[in-house]
C-alpha cells in the first residue's frame, strides 16, 4: 500500500488481488482491513452483481457502528479493476463522498458488466485472479477551538458531488437502481445484504476543543438511536427533530438550560441538545416494562454522556433514577409473571387430567354392566383347569 501526503490530503493507494474470482460462491465480499487517515477502510464488492448483472464495488468505513456519536469523513477515492493485459485498458472511475454512520459505504452498483470481466481475452481476468485498486485520500484534519469555529463545519463535513446532484443515502424508503455513472452506497440495492447494525452505539466526552472523531475517545456502548431529519432549533443548532417538542417543552420550563449553552459553539450546543433529546426521548418514549438490564444500562449511558455538557440537571435527575430503580420492579415482575403463568399452565392440564378421569370412570361403569351382563347364565361349575381327555377306562 503506497503513502502520499498531498497539499491538505493524506492519499495512499490499496492493491486486492483476489484468487479463484469465478469460484466465489459469495454474495459479498471483503478485502482485508487498510488504514487510511487514522480510519479503518475496506473495499466491498459483489462478484455476480448488486441486483444487476453488473460487478459492484465500493469503499466503506469498517466498523463504521463503533464510531463516535455524529461521526463524518469526507474523502475522495477513486476504485480500479486492473486489466492485466494492458493497465492502459484498466477500468477507473472516481466519487467523492462524506462517509457518516448512514452512510458508511459508497460506490459503484454497475462498475463493468459481468460478460466484460468474465472474458479472459480482456485482461482483466488472469489465471482466474482479479486485481482490484482502491486510491483513496482523506483531509488532514487539525485539532480546532470549537469557538474558532463559528458554525462548527469542517472539510470532513463537506458534501459530495454526487450528494449535490441529488442521490440520496441507503436509508431512503424508496430507490431505484442508478446508471452506471451514479454513485450509490452498497446498502442501498439489496437490504438483504446489509451487515446487520449493530445494537450498540458508542459515547463521546465533549470539551470545548474540536476533536477529529478518528481520535476521540471511545466509552462504552449502548443501543444506537438512527438519526432522523434534522431542524433549527431555536437558532441555535440543527436537532433531529423528534427531539425538538420535547426540547422546546422542558426549556419553557428551565430557560437556563438556554442561557448556559450560548457561550459555546453551534456544534457544542448541537451535541448537548441532542444528547438532553436523546434522555428525554428515552424517557418519553419508554414504557415501564421495557426497563431491562440492557435497558437501564442504555439510559445510564445517556445520562452520563448529559452529565458532560455541564446542565444544571436537578429538575430532570429524580426522574432518571426513578427509571433506572426499575430493574427490580421489573425484573420481580417478570417472575410473578413466570410464575402465574406456570399456574395457569398447571391449572390446565388439572383440567385436562379430571377430564380424562371423568371419561375413564364413564368406561368402567359401562365395562361393569358388559361384565355383568356376560356373567349371567354362564355356569360357575365348570373346572376351567381340568384336562379335555382323549377317553379311555
Amino acid at each position: 500500500m503506497e503513502n502520499q501526503q498531498v497539499g491538505e490530503f493524506v492519499s495512499e493507494t490499496f492493491t486486492w488481488t483476489i484468487e479463484n474470482f469465478s469460484k466465489l460462491k459469495n454474495q459479498k465480499l471483503y478485502s482485508e482491513v487498510f488504514l487510511i487517515g487514522d480510519w479503518k477502510w475496506r473495499i466491498l464488492i459483489f462478484p455476480k452483481g448488486n441486483n444487476v448483472k453488473q460487478l459492484s464495488v465500493y469503499l466503506e468505513v469498517v466498523d463504521a457502528s463503533d464510531l463516535p456519536f455524529l461521526w463524518t469523513r469526507y474523502a475522495e477515492f477513486s476504485l480500479t479493476v486492473v486489466n492485466q493485459l494492458n493497465s492502459n485498458k484498466s477500468i477507473t472511475k472516481d466519487s467523492k463522498h462524506g462517509f457518516n454512520s448512514s452512510e458508511s459505504d459508497w460506490g459503484f452498483t454497475s462498475f463493468m458488466a459481468l460478460s466484460e470481466l468474465c472474458d479472459s481475452n480482456n485482461g482483466f481476468l488472469r489465471n482466474d485472479k482479479c486485481i482490484i485498486e482502491a486510491d483513496v485520500s482523506v483531509r488532514k484534519v487539525d485539532i480546532k477551538i470549537l469557538e474558532d469555529q463559528g458554525t462548527g463545519s469542517s472539510a470532513a463535513n463537506e458534501p459530495s458531488e454526487q450528494e449535490d446532484q441529488g442521490q440520496e443515502p441507503s436509508s431512503v424508503d424508496s430507490v431505484q437502481v442508478p446508471h452506471s455513472s451514479v454513485t450509490t452506497p452498497s446498502s442501498q440495492q439489496v437490504v438483504a445484504f446489509q451487515d446487520a447494525p449493530s445494537s450498540r452505539q458508542v459515547f463521546i466526552e465533549p470539551t470545548d476543543s474540536y476533536v477529529d472523531p478518528s481520535i476521540v475517545k471511545v466509552h462504552d456502548k449502548v443501543p444506537f438511536t438512527p438519526v432522523g431529519k434534522l431542524m433549527d432549533f431555536r437558532g441555535l443548532g440543527k436537532i433531529e427533530k423528534v427531539f425538538v417538542p420535547l426540547l422546546e417543552e422542558v426549556c419553557s420550563w428551565h430557560p437556563s438550560l438556554v442561557e448556559c449553552q450560548k457561550k459555546r459553539s453551534r456544534t457544542f450546543i448541537e451535541w448537548a441538545f441532542t444528547a438532553l433529546g436523546r434522555v428525554l426521548h428515552f424517557l418519553k418514549t419508554t414504557k415501564v416494562k421495557d426497563m431491562t438490564e440492557d435497558a437501564c444500562e442504555h439510559l445510564q449511558l445517556l445520562w452520563e454522556e448529559l452529565e458532560t455538557f455541564k446542565f444544571d440537571l436537578a429538575w430532570l435527575e429524580p426522574s432518571v433514577q426513578t427509571a433506572l430503580n426499575l430493574k427490580k420492579l421489573v425484573e420481580r415482575a417478570g417472575q410473578v409473571q413466570k410464575q402465574r403463568e406456570d399456574v395457569d399452565a398447571l391449572e390446565i392440564e388439572v383440567k385436562r387430567l379430571k377430564a380424562r378421569l371423568a371419561v375413564a370412570e364413564i368406561d368402567l361403569e359401562v365395562a361393569k354392566r358388559d361384565l355383568a351382563k356376560a356373567e349371567v347364565g354362564f355356569g360357575n361349575d365348570t373346572d376351567m383347569n381340568r384336562e379335555l381327555g382323549y377317553g379311555g377306562h
